[in-house]
């Protein structure tokens, strides 16, 4: 199998999971209730305020949007000289994701699946993913043997996989543990 390296940042968000069903006292299981906009838009505004504190700490200056987009709050930062919150392949933007989820987490109770970014980040390296599966499927069908991609991220497969998804004669699917989760290419039956 070829392997492929990619050489530009990476981001992470994880994967879609679907919740365990909860049971009450009595053993009837409790419907999950899905998050309104309003309570998206919330935990959008938790995050921002958690990232403009941490700015302010850091003496950095950006403008922070929140919103809610694809059912899922998200907080962009903009402006220049931020690259350090990004960091190396994304790794620090991803901490910081994380973080700003359980600042939501103690505010609401409930789990949180915030997208951050920062200065575009997530943008220009779906883009750079997209290029990059496109290469994959291209060669698994010039050639017929699967192509294993770099480990990425859960955010970095998700954005392979969904390329993969849209084109015919080609299937994807993850292997191995974190961090060194990748993506194999191969025909489809």
């Amino acid at each position: 199998m070829e392997e492929v390296e990619l050489g530009s940042e990476s981001d992470e968000e994880p994967e879609d999971e679907e919740p365990e069903d909860e049971e009450s006292e009595d053993g009837d299981e409790e419907e999950e209730r899905a998050p309104s906009e309003n309570d998206l838009f919330r935990e959008s505004e938790i995050a921002a305020d958690y990232i403009e504190g941490l700015l302010d700490i850091l003496d950095y200056d950006g403008d922070i949007d929140e919103m809610v987009q694809s059912g899922r709050p998200l907080v962009e930062v903009v402006g220049s000289g931020l690259q350090n919150l990004v960091g190396s392949r994304g790794s620090t933007l991803e901490a910081l994701q994380e973080l700003s989820r359980l600042a939501i987490y103690r505010q609401t109770g409930s789990p949180s699946r915030l997208l951050l970014d920062v200065g575009g980040f997530r943008a220009t390296r779906r883009k750079e993913l997209t290029a990059v599966a496109k290469n994959a499927a291209e060669r698994v069908k010039e050639h017929g043997d699967p192509v294993r991609l770099e480990p990425m991220s859960a955010f970095e497969r998700k954005c392979v996989h969904d390329v993969i998804n849209a084109m015919s004669g080609v299937e994807s699917e993850s292997e191995g543990v974190e961090p060194s989760r990748r993506i194999v290419v191969r025909r489809s039956n």
